[in-house]
């Protein structure tokens, strides 16, 4: 018995010691700065309770309108401010809060018309928390400038463009102790949370590998030409080659695989693109020969395949294609040692089947055949918010339940569901797949955003 105490605690010592070493080795080989000694991690920060989130919202289009409505809803709420380009915009949002807010919302102060009227929102009102819904480029320097005011930012996806802006908000959100949070809301959605819990009660074994995908065909969006989505975003498919929107199908299985929590951690990618034809052969037949998108030299794969490797050596192919006639799908695989979980249609396979359902692993269960497992493995957040959510609406009612966890959190001190860090790893995809489509599929490395300390994480707790 002896030997064998000792036999485990050099074993426990060793692991911990290559543990150590890992974390160091990669801190040195990235060159990464120490964080500083006046900066706090973030990875299970809570911040101080807040009796009522005092929200400001940074344009309000398609997207931000229905995060100005949603949180005017909910109770502990106070809407203080709206900025967007557009007048129009602007009151269309305020009208909607007043209605929805059960009189909470009376004084919302009004900015627009010009580029910066955003930061005078924030010297002037002081918000506890900010909401970002503007075009990709604005996301970083929004969130970073709402932090440095002393305000929560929460940001939709991705949460930046590049590397650096990343870690311009790590370091700033450890800095000033404010949260950033990248808004994933497919992180809230039905199937995705019954996944998480059957991970986190080993349903599946040990997990392997997961596949994970955005696949929406949005070309309608280049009918948008002076203002929406497709105004700015079809520059973005001209210029760029690589996965440019990875988070909606990576966020649910990085968090079943616990990466950047605890367990293991992002490693490196490569990528590989398809050539650019969809985009060129839709404008051609849309649009007028001398119509600005057929001026354009669309560089952009239609569709990417991304690999990502972890440190404990499993795998995820991550795809992105917006251009394809194809239907949406997120992809939403996991497998593990003793089954496999996946979406679009939802259906499971395990060893010796699933209850009530199948006999073996050989065909899956989906449909009617899946009730008892929801019965038994339906995520507690969903048994709690599930109804009220659907009945708000959203993407199936997973905006919603979103908005009320950013809310309850920061109403009761409570970390967030979703880190600053882990907005950055999943975000890091897209610059790192250009820079590995550019270089012919070469692999390139992780940066790590949590310095080493993403091994003292707490993995996502499957919350009630």
């Amino acid at each position: 018995m002896k030997n064998l105490n000792r036999r485990n605690f050099l074993k426990k010592s060793s692991l911990s010691a290559a543990s150590l070493y890992v974390a160091t080795h990669l801190a040195c080989a990235e060159g990464m700065e120490q964080r500083a000694t006046s900066s706090t991690y973030m990875g299970d920060y809570a911040a101080p309770k807040l009796d009522t989130v005092r929200i400001a919202i940074i344009g309000v289009g398609a997207r931000g309108s229905g995060h100005a409505k949603q949180l005017a809803s909910i109770e502990g709420t106070e809407i203080v401010a709206i900025a967007d380009l557009y007048e129009d915009l602007v009151d269309r949002s305020v009208a909607n809060c007043i209605d929805v807010g059960g009189g909470r919302h009376q004084a919302i102060a009004r900015y627009f018309g010009e580029e910066m009227a955003w930061k005078k929102m924030l010297t002037e009102v002081k918000p506890d928390a900010v909401i970002v819904a503007t075009n990709w480029k604005n996301h970083a320097p929004m969130a970073i400038e709402s932090m440095r005011q002393g305000a929560h930012a929460f940001v939709e996806v991705p949460i930046a463009l590049t590397l650096q802006e990343m870690w311009d908000i790590v370091n700033t959100s450890e800095q000033t102790k404010k949260h950033c949070m990248m808004m994933e809301n497919v992180n809230y959605g039905r199937e995705e949370l019954l996944y998480l819990n059957l991970c986190r009660e080993g349903v599946i074994g040990d997990l392997l590998h997961a596949e994970a995908a955005y696949i929406h065909e949005l070309r309608f969006q280049m009918e948008e030409q002076e203002r929406g989505t497709g105004s700015w975003r079809t520059y973005h498919y001209a210029k760029r080659n690589g996965n440019l929107y990875p988070t909606h199908g990576l966020g649910p299985v990085a968090q079943y695989m616990n990466l950047g929590r605890g367990e293991d951690q992002f490693h490196s990618l490569v990528s590989f693109s398809t050539p650019a034809k969809g985009r060129k052969l839709y404008a051609e037949k849309n649009y007028d020969d001398d119509h600005k998108w057929n001026a354009l030299d669309y560089k952009g794969g239609d569709l990417n395949t991304s690999l990502i490797k972890t440190h404990l050596g499993r795998t995820i192919m991550v795809q992105w294609d917006e251009t394809s006639p194809r239907p949406y799908s997120r992809h939403n695989l996991i497998q593990g040692t003793t089954g496999t979980l996946a979406g679009f249609p939802t259906r499971v396979a395990l060893e010796g089947g699933v209850p009530g359902a199948t006999d073996n692993h050989h065909s899956w269960a989906q449909g009617e055949q899946l009730e008892q497992l929801y019965e038994q493995y339906e995520h507690p957040m969903f048994k709690r918010l599930g109804a009220l959510a659907q009945k708000m609406g959203g993407h199936g009612g997973m905006d919603f339940m979103m908005r009320y966890r950013m809310v309850e959190c920061l109403r009761e001190g409570l970390p967030l569901d979703q880190n600053v860090y882990e907005g950055c790893f999943w975000s890091a995809v897209a610059p790192m797949s250009e820079a590995s489509v550019a270089q012919g599929g070469m692999p390139q490395s992780f940066p790590d955003f949590t310095r080493g300390d993403w091994s003292k994480t707490n993995p996502l707790s499957v919350v009630s």
